[in-house]
Parts: C-alpha cells; structure tokens; sequence
C-alpha cells in the first residue's frame, strides 16, 4: 500500500490545519488547527457558517467587541468538535503593542471559551511577536494560559519568546520567501536554500540545542517543497491547498529537522534583553517590515470582519 507524503509526515511532525473552514479540518484530520482575522473573515462570509454569525451577532447585545470575540469563540469551540488537540485564537493585532490589553483580551477569549465549555488547556491564544506581545504572553503564560506567537520572522523573536517560556511559536516561512524573493529578484530557490525554511531549522536548533521547551510550528507555506524540507519540526501548520497535494502526493518523505542532531551543534547562546531585541529586529530590514505589515493586514481584515457583522447587525 502507498503511504501519501502527509501520512508520512504525521508520523515524524504533529500536522495542524491553517483554516477557519471545519469541513476542511474534517477531510484532513490534523491533531490541532489555528485561524487568524484573514481566516475568520473568509469563513464568516460562507453560507454553512452563517448560523456561528448569526448567533454571535444576537447573543452580542449590539456591542461589535463582544460579537466579534463570540463569534472568533464560536469558530475555536466548532473546530475543537473536529480536532482532538487545541486551537488557536487570535488577539486583535490592534493591540499589538499594549501589553496590558492584550492581557486582558486573552483573559476574555479564556472566559468565552468557559462558558461554551471548553477548558484552557484546549486554547492557545495567538499573540504577534512583538516586544510587548511577548510580555504580555509571558504573564499569561504564568497564569496557566497557553500562548501562540505568530508572525515570527526573527531568530530575536524567537529567543525572546523561548526566554519567556512561551508554549509555541509560528515562524512565517512563506513571508519570508516573499521579501527575499523581491529583495533579491529572484523567481526561486531551491527548498534546502529557501529563507524561510533555513530560518525555521535554525530557530528549531537553536531551541533544542539549549534545552528551550518553547515548540516551533512552522506556517505560511508558498509550496509543499517547504513543508517537507522541515519535517520532523515539532508541528506544521499548513493550507487546505497544500494539505490537498500532500495527501495526494506520494515518495519518500525524509525527516529534514532532529533534536538530537541539534545537541552536537556549534550553535552561540544569545543572552536577550529589550535593548538587544530591538536592536536586532533593527538590523533585521526583513523581520521588521513583515511584522509591521502583517499586523497592518490582520487589522485590516478585522475592520472588513467588523463591517461585514456590521452590515449585518
């Protein structure tokens, strides 16, 4: 019998599905799934999810903030009927850098998903790796609540989210792609040289070197060729469209990324602070510009959410 490459990765790589679309989740079977405003958005406008609006808009008592937060709960509670692990809930990138209010935004989504029943160990909450982000996942973290951190583009970010003890973390390896593609006019890479993989296999030696227990779920996928080039990462989240080839693809799938060959690593310990962090996000023209512009497109997609639900109102 032929093993298709997805089956072969779900062996050595815990598959997660990028997608607020629950039949999607239902045909690929992955062990946990993540949305994002971009996801949630897409969903919402889809005739068999118009019930989760619906409810949510009529149990919002005309507030938007709170019809907004039910109606991202509502998604996570339908996906968790799906997935036998945990989902990922999104902060508004809005606070991004409000430590404070991105805390007590967790805190909400946590008490939402309370009251449908869910506990908090099914939850991540998605956070972007900004500094203040980062602290904030930090405190969250302490209470118990698990954290996400998303558009991750740095080897800075990644230390600073590690030294904080945070749960999981998303390294966009697409993005990435995308900005050294246009920064160096390229059309293409080879997978084993493609930047945003080599990103994710250093962040993932770095983390095993030293002994981190922060795991790396790479997302973002521009081709399954990424996909592969890291199996054996801790989790991939990945693409209806690329879950599709995958499952219909067969060969040889070889496991690209091991903690135990990291350990053997000359690999330098980066002692983070605030100042180094900035000052390396600072040298970083890539890292700093996809951050800014993916919390700029996950706004933008939450004021498309909040018109839609408004026109709906």
């Amino acid at each position: 019998m032929t093993i298709s490459k997805l089956d072969q990765l779900k062996k050595m790589t815990t598959i997660v599905a990028d997608t607020g679309d629950i039949q999607s989740i239902q045909q690929y079977k992955p062990t946990d799934a993540t949305t994002n405003p971009s996801l949630i958005y897409q969903a919402a406008q889809m005739d068999e999810y118009q019930n989760l609006v619906d409810s949510a808009i009529a149990s919002g008592n005309g507030n938007l903030a709170v019809i907004m937060d039910k109606l991202s709960v509502a998604f996570g509670v339908e996906i968790l009927k799906t997935v036998p692990g945990r989902v990922s809930t999104e902060v508004d990138a809005r606070l991004s850098f409000d430590t404070q209010q991105t805390i007590d935004k967790a805190h909400e989504l946590i008490a939402l998903y309370k009251e449908s029943g869910i506990s908090k160990e099914r939850i991540l909450i998605k956070v972007a790796s900004t500094w203040e982000g980062i602290k904030a996942a930090e405190v969250l973290e302490k209470e118990g609540i698990s954290c996400n951190l998303t558009l991750l583009f740095s080897k800075a970010q990644a230390i600073a989210c590690a030294d904080s003890g945070i749960t999981l973390i998303s390294p966009f390896v697409g993005r990435i792609l995308d900005w050294f593609k246009k920064a160096e006019g390229k059309d293409s890479y080879l997978p084993s040289e493609d930047p945003g993989v080599v990103s994710v296999q250093d962040i993932y030696n770095y983390y095993k070197k030293f002994g981190f227990k922060t795991v790396v779920m790479g997302a973002s996928f521009r081709n399954t060729d990424e996909v592969i080039e890291l199996a054996g990462c801790d989790l991939l989240t990945i693409a209806p469209k690329w879950l599709d080839e995958l499952q219909n693809a067969t060969g040889n799938v070889e496991k690209k990324l091991s903690a135990d060959d990291a350990k053997d690593m000359q690999i330098e310990k980066i002692d983070m602070d605030e100042k180094t962090f900035r000052w390396m996000m600072n040298e970083d023209a890539m890292a700093t510009e996809k951050l800014s512009e993916g919390i700029r497109n996950f706004a933008k997609d939450l004021v498309k959410l909040e018109e839609y639900i408004t026109a709906k109102m």
